[in-house]
């Protein structure tokens, strides 16, 4: 029997529709790149921390190598380049508690970082490195995206706390959109799904002055520490090191998508959570990644647009519908075509009544427990 996960590792070789902008799981090399400031006198100890680092990462599936670099005009600045097989198992590894504390001992040297993820579309070398590149994936063709950089956090919050914290997440006033002349804040999507927290947000220019713009916000300082004590991970935003921690944990970062030629600006937005099976959440959402590809190319289909937030165990997905949720097709709402596939990597399964029922009838009900409650949703004037 073949199983999903089987199915899609198989999918991977196909070219990806031209409508996806954005999407890790083309199989093609990855190339990461870090930006490292190093406090004045701390190189030293910066050396030690990188090569202990460098020890532990050479043993994670899918590294392939390495270079430390130190700046010719600045001593202070150096580069960390690797190279990974795929993007998924970066990921997986970058994303994972055991990189949290891996990267613990270089914090205290570090005045500030930046990390930047490529797929490698080209490359050219000498004719020793021929047989070797043939060995290696390159994405086919380069991606054209929308401008647009899509990034989400997640949290828990105290059981029992839920109404509270979705009313104080409802009533701030709005930060102000323009970040710098580059960036602009877009959107923003908040849902709750039980007591966990997601919030979505569009930037147009660079994600990172964005993120640092909003947190000096003081509307958004004064929801941030109205909410502190009904989270279930501690947090002291003005303890640098706590407050680094529990937003490295709360990342969700986008791994797909995918936007349909047609639009309608009378969409509707709604998210899902997939309460996935141990180890299953990546495979899940390259499934999810390859159905609304699919829906994209469907003029019949209501979804709109879908990107994909994945880390770890927990998948979110993101959809604009055309003509509301209840009105859509449940199997291209849900992004799983059979109770098979839900059952294999959720555990909506699980919780869902009425095994008997049809397969469309229980492919609603999954949908039903999925879906996340909105919570408020912002869009800046021009977005």
């Amino acid at each position: 029997m073949t199983t999903t996960s089987e199915r899609v590792a198989g999918s991977r070789a196909r070219q990806a529709s031209q409508r996806v902008s954005q999407s890790v799981f083309d199989g093609s090399r990855l190339r990461v790149v870090l930006l490292v400031d190093v406090y004045d006198g701390a190189q030293q100890q910066f050396l030690e921390a990188y090569e202990q680092l460098c020890n532990q990462v050479a043993s994670v599936p899918g590294h392939v190598s390495d270079q430390l670099c130190q700046s010719i005009e600045n001593p202070s600045q150096w580069l960390i380049t690797s190279e990974w097989e795929s993007a998924p198992p970066f990921l997986a590894w970058v994303n994972s508690e055991e990189h949290v504390a891996m990267v613990e001992p270089l914090h205290s040297c570090v005045r500030d970082t930046r990390s930047l993820r490529f797929h490698v579309v080209r490359e050219t070398g000498g004719p020793a490195e021929a047989a070797d590149r043939t060995k290696r994936r390159l994405q086919t063709a380069p991606r054209i995206g929308d401008g647009v950089i899509r990034h989400a956090l997640t949290f828990t919050v105290k059981p029992g706390s839920e109404e509270i914290v979705a009313k104080i997440l409802a009533d701030y006033a709005s930060p102000e959109p323009q970040v710098d002349d580059t960036t602009r804040l877009c959107r923003t999507s908040l849902f709750m799904h039980g007591n966990r927290v997601v919030r979505a947000i569009e930037v147009r220019g660079d994600l990172l002055s964005a993120l640092r713009h909003v947190s000096r916000q003081p509307e958004v300082r004064a929801v941030e520490e109205a909410i502190n004590p009904h989270l279930e991970q501690d947090r002291d935003l003005n303890d640098p090191e706590s407050a680094r921690v529990f937003f490295t944990r709360a990342a969700l970062p986008a791994v797909h998508h995918v936007t349909a030629e047609r639009q309608d600006a009378q969409a509707e937005r709604y998210a899902l959570h997939y309460p996935t099976r141990p180890d299953r959440g990546m495979k899940l959402a390259e499934l999810l990644a390859r159905q609304d590809e699919a829906a994209a190319d469907d003029p019949r289909s209501p979804i709109l647009r879908s990107t994909i937030f994945q880390r770890d165990d927990v998948v979110v997905r993101l959809i604009d519908v055309r003509g509301g949720l209840e009105a859509a097709d449940p199997v291209q709402a849900l992004g799983l075509s059979d109770p098979g596939q839900v059952a294999e990597l959720t555990t909506l399964q699980d919780d869902a009544a009425g095994a008997s029922a049809s397969k469309d009838g229980r492919l609603a009900r999954f949908l039903e427990l999925a879906r996340m409650d909105l919570v408020t949703d912002r869009r800046s004037p021009d977005a």
